[in-house]
């Protein structure tokens, strides 16, 4: 069975990354059609044999893709795909959008429904002028995408959260398969510090990185902050002494934050929230926003706590009742196994056998 991948561009490296590795890993020869491959910021893409759209050339197009936000229907409806018998769609925007015949099985892994365009629309568009002069390419792209939510034959969502607005939006049922936990492991046995506690986030505003910096801002609690993004400079413009920023991390110096910390701290309404499973394997507890992915992830008073309003007041409430328990490490630890890559193997596997 000759085998194809899709992804939505290849320029960075987060969550969904770690998400496509899996899938090569299972489909070691298949080929990956992108938007655009940026051969610098993502390294780690190297192991595939990556194809390009047009917008490979245009200017700016590998590290401001979003430029070229209403090229990105005519940049992967120009793919073939007539030699291959299985394509799998791995997206959170365009790629489902690809024209395959009716003799290829397309299997789009739904990330999320475009989110720009539906549930995260007011977040990427707050500021009114924006909104305004971006109404005739938004109308376009949510009419584009509603036609292209049609081509793929089966979807497959990576949580509950997703499952719904999959349905929601696209008016397409769809089955779960949660993303597998990737992370590399070494001992996590034995006692570790736990003397400070960690957000492992990309710096944009959806995540809510400047809620938890606001709480230990007022708590005075130590914060190691994990990652990048445009929200960056603002953000450590905010924050006290108490909370270190330490960029990206490769993943053995992030095993030991995961290791050493006390618990993470997850503000955001995310899709599905890999590090919170990544924290859960280390047997630490996650204090996570009561919505999205979390809910999928987290068992709540047992490996970690919710907390119901994404305010600054909810979440301090939920650091309280924290500091007042004690969580099984054991069972954090447990709760990761269920997102193993084995699983998510063989349900991908039976997946498309059935189809």
């Amino acid at each position: 069975m000759k085998v194809a991948l899709v992804y939505d561009r290849v320029n960075k490296w987060g969550g969904a990354e770690r998400v496509l590795l899996a899938f090569h890993k299972i489909f070691p020869d298949a080929d990956l059609f992108t938007s655009v491959y940026n051969e610098k910021t993502a390294s780690w893409a190297n192991k595939f044999c990556i194809k390009t759209s047009f917008l490979q050339n245009f200017p700016f197009a590998k590290s401001s893709h979003e430029l070229y936000a209403s090229l990105m229907p005519i940049a992967f409806e120009g793919f073939n795909f007539d030699s291959y018998d299985l394509v799998i769609s791995i997206t959170s925007e365009a790629a489902k959008g690809i024209i395959t015949n009716p003799n290829t099985l397309h299997i789009c892994y739904c990330l999320t429904p475009t989110r720009y365009l539906w549930s995260g629309y007011n977040d990427y568009f707050r500021n009114p002028f924006l909104r305004f002069f971006s109404k005739p390419a938004v109308s376009y792209l949510r009419y584009w995408d509603k036609i292209a939510a049609k081509r793929p034959n089966k979807y497959i969502a990576i949580s509950t959260e997703v499952k719904t607005r999959i349905k929601n939006y696209y008016q397409e049922d769809s089955e779960i398969i949660f993303p597998p936990f990737m992370f590399p492991q070494n001992d996590t046995s034995g006692k570790t510090k736990g003397d400070f506690f960690l957000l492992v986030s990309r710096l944009v505003y959806y995540k809510r990185s400047d809620l938890a910096i606001e709480a230990f801002n007022k708590l005075g609690l130590p914060l190691k902050i994990v990652g990048t993004g445009s929200q960056m400079s603002y953000l450590k413009s905010i924050a006290k002494p108490n909370i270190e920023f330490l960029g990206d991390l490769t993943d053995e110096k992030l095993s030991f934050y995961y290791k050493n910390c006390k618990a993470l701290i997850f503000p955001g309404l995310e899709d599905f929230g890999l590090t919170m499973v990544e924290a859960q394997s280390f047997g630490k507890p996650v204090i996570a926003f009561r919505g999205g992915g979390a809910m999928d992830i987290v068992k709540d008073g047992i490996t970690g706590e919710f907390f119901s309003e994404q305010s600054l007041e909810s979440l301090i409430k939920s650091m309280e009742i924290f500091s007042n328990k004690s969580y099984n490490s054991k069972l954090c630890r447990e709760n990761a196994l269920r997102f193993s890559f084995d699983k998510f193997k063989e349900q991908i596997q039976k997946a498309v056998s059935r189809n």
